[in-house]
């Protein structure tokens, strides 16, 4: 554990009882990145200020009540970050996903709505849809680790998924990862993890499709089924 760790963690977990009372308001993921960048831009080297917490404490805070279960957060590389508000359109669009998914992979499979998943060892998002294999009897007692598709309806988050969250799914192997781009109407498909020594990260999508409301798209788990863009758009 890094120096200062422990009382790191005292202190966000007092910031996130701040938060839920209202006295404080928690910074975008948008705002840190700027901040980052920069500071490097300044310093003329990358800097690792941040400190990142494991998934196994981020579980164990919202076990111990340190977080409530339906905090607007998403643990990403380590980061507690804020999700996109929802608003009408966004739940409107999720819902016709899910729907769309859930006859394009069948009863064998299980698609979740807006629930943590256990990315890697440092990740939990919750996507805000994921398909996975079936029953959900199997996520009891642990989120999901392995997924079929993972679907983010984006708006104002749209940045976001398209970059930091793109390369944590494809760091961590997601093979079909779309993104409903509410403001440009239209599927962006993500395809083909490869490794990208040039980001952060390590990897990237070696394809990227846009795809408008006249396209059809077959998931790559359910190579018999064709989803019209136009079901998953406003």
């Amino acid at each position: 554990m890094p120096r200062g760790a422990t009382g790191l963690a005292a202190e966000v977990e007092r910031r996130f009882r701040q938060f839920q009372r209202g006295t404080v308001r928690p910074i975008t993921w948008e705002t840190v990145s700027q901040a980052r960048l920069y500071a490097e831009r300044r310093a003329g080297t990358p800097l690792e200020w941040l400190w990142r917490m494991t998934r196994a404490r981020y579980d164990a805070m919202v076990a111990n009540g340190a977080l409530e279960e339906d905090e607007p957060i998403e643990l990403l590389d380590g980061l507690l970050i804020v999700r996109e508000p929802e608003g009408g359109r966004h739940a409107v669009i999720v819902g016709r996903v899910r729907r769309a998914l859930e006859a394009a992979f069948g009863q064998g499979c299980y698609v979740r709505e807006d629930k943590p998943f256990a990315l890697d060892d440092m990740s939990e998002p919750e996507p805000d849809v994921v398909v996975v294999r079936g029953p959900d009897s199997r996520y009891i007692d642990q989120h999901p680790s392995k997924q079929l598709l993972v679907v983010e309806v984006a708006e104002s988050s749209l940045n976001r998924d398209r970059t930091f969250k793109a390369r944590l799914y494809a760091r961590a192997g997601v093979a079909d990862y779309w993104i409903v781009n509410l403001v440009d109407e239209v599927l962006e498909v993500y395809r083909r993890p490869v490794k990208s020594p040039s980001r952060r990260s390590g990897w990237k999508y070696g394809s990227v499709k846009l795809l408008k409301r006249g396209a059809t798209i077959t998931p790559l788990a359910a190579p018999r089924a064709k989803i019209r863009v136009a079901d998953l758009l406003p």
